[in-house]
């Protein structure tokens, strides 16, 4: 459904253009989940808004394709990306204080997706908007349609949010960290509500969240982003029970309860920022598998097993041995 090959986004800084997203390439199929995962500033929310082609100056695609039901986006006039936007593509941003209207009502910023994309006549937006409101569990729908974001708690804010992004049905939907800043009984709900309309309304889904146990409980696959470029991708299973990069190892590790009895591991360092990124792989000055090419050239993608792949000298380190 949605194929991503070597997109590449940059800012253009006063030092000169910065990729925020540097060579990512990746696929969801029809009805898959695929999480992507990484620390804040691996440029998973910049990877979003670059499908969306919602990334403002001075940021700007460089580069690469992005073949969405096979219509390249990047090549369609705006018009054309217009139509894409909530009825093909929606996208469920992480703060919907900030993503919702003050000064609109609920209802009314519903109704405004259905009518901007024809879906159906003014009258009939009411009730379709009522009917989304219930679909996504808010009590009372009629009566909080007229309510202002508010004067809904944050969960329920999140949940007008999906009732928006799937009033036209579209075919997939990019949730950018949909849990963040909720209490975790208010997570789950809103988790168990996306796996339950992406099950009712056949939809495929790109998961960008933090949190690898969202990941373990509701993709299919994963891609690990570390610094603009994603550094493993494979099934859930496969990535969590034999991560191949040692940054995935240090993202496992630091979770709770990966290792009772024992303290918790934290990555030492922290992620660098925009246009200061480091030579070679970007991981290698927080990383404790190091060695010598490591700071100087960019890992390529090794093959793992089937659709298991990693962007680590370390596994160029083992191909070498097993030849000599």
């Amino acid at each position: 459904m949605l194929e991503v090959s070597h997109l590449t986004t940059v800012f253009d800084l006063p030092g000169g253009p910065a990729a925020a997203v540097d060579d990512v390439s990746f696929t969801v199929q029809d009805g898959e989940t695929l999480g992507l995962v990484g620390e804040s500033g691996s440029g998973k929310s910049v990877t979003a808004l670059s499908i969306m082609r919602l990334v403002e100056p001075p940021g700007r695609i460089a580069g690469g394709r992005i073949v969405f039901n096979g219509r390249d986006l990047l090549a369609l006039p705006e018009s054309a990306m217009q139509a894409v936007r909530g009825a093909g593509i929606s996208l469920v941003f992480q703060e919907p204080m900030s993503a919702l209207d003050p000064v609109l009502t609920i209802g009314d910023q519903i109704v405004e997706t259905l009518l901007v994309h024809g879906q159906a006549t003014r009258a009939e937006a009411r009730d379709r908007g009522i009917e989304l409101l219930q679909a996504v569990r808010i009590p009372e729908a009629a009566a909080r349609f007229r309510d202002y974001p508010h004067q809904l708690s944050g969960g329920m804010r999140q949940r007008v949010l999906i009732a928006a992004a799937l009033a036209c049905r579209p075919a997939l939907l990019i949730a950018d960290e949909p849990t963040t800043a909720l209490d975790v009984t208010i997570q789950a709900e809103i988790l168990d509500l996306l796996r339950e309309m992406k099950a009712e309304l056949h939809l495929s889904m790109l998961l960008i969240t933090h949190d690898l146990g969202v990941v373990a409980g509701t993709a299919d696959r994963v891609a690990v982003m570390y610094a603009g470029r994603i550094v493993e991708i494979g099934q859930v299973g496969d990535v969590f029970h034999d991560p191949q990069h040692p940054y995935t190892r240090g993202l496992l590790a630091s979770m709770p309860g990966s290792r009772p009895g024992e303290r918790l591991r934290a990555i030492e360092g922290a992620v660098p920022v925009l246009g200061a990124f480091p030579r070679g792989c970007a991981f290698h000055p927080r990383c404790p598998d190091r060695f010598e090419p490591c700071d100087h050239d960019v890992p390529d993608a090794h093959e793992i097993g089937g659709a298991h792949v990693a962007r680590c000298h370390l596994h160029r380190k083992a191909t070498a041995g097993q030849l000599s």
